[in-house]
């Protein structure tokens, strides 16, 4: 994790994590509709995170958002859960410690706004964050929580805080 900052986001934040978001999505051919992929909200992100209990940790390198994960009150979810959401990394600051970072610092930012549960949605092709999931303790659901409109995720995971 050398030379790699962990910052709140800030509105110049918004095109170049939306790029990278999308690379990623390409990178491992997951489908764009039904996703954050073609969420509209993901070109706008520091917008959409200014809200009461809502925040999205960026890990910036050199100067370039690099990656990004945060927590969101999604509408429909149980009283007092969150969703852990826009968890995405380049290639680049991958493997080093800096996913596992930003998960932490939602997990804590979850219990600081004082939520009990930490939900989140993915997709089989993200196999190795869904390892890192169930390893931090996440467990599987057989149904999906909240309204997030991302309705070609398949795979929901909750945490107990």
């Amino acid at each position: 994790m050398n030379n790699i900052l962990f910052r709140q986001i800030q509105p110049s934040d918004n095109l170049p994590l939306a790029k990278m978001i999308r690379l990623v999505f390409e990178e491992f051919d997951a489908p764009p509709i039904g996703t954050v992929f073609s969420d509209p909200t993901t070109d706008a992100l520091f917008e959409l995170f200014q809200m009461p209990g809502a925040v999205l940790w960026v890990a910036e390198k050199n100067g370039h958002p690099m990656g990004c994960c945060g927590v969101y009150p999604t509408p429909g979810l149980p009283t007092h859960c969150v969703e852990l959401v826009k968890f995405y990394l380049s290639p680049d600051i991958r493997g080093n410690g800096t996913g596992r970072y930003l998960m932490d610092q939602c997990i804590a930012s979850a219990r600081d706004f004082g939520y009990k549960q930490l939900y989140i949605e993915s997709l089989p092709v993200f196999s190795k964050a869904i390892g890192m999931y169930e390893k931090a303790g996440f467990r599987r659901l057989k149904t999906s929580l909240g309204q997030s409109g991302h309705c070609s995720c398949d795979v929901w995971l909750l945490l107990e805080l």
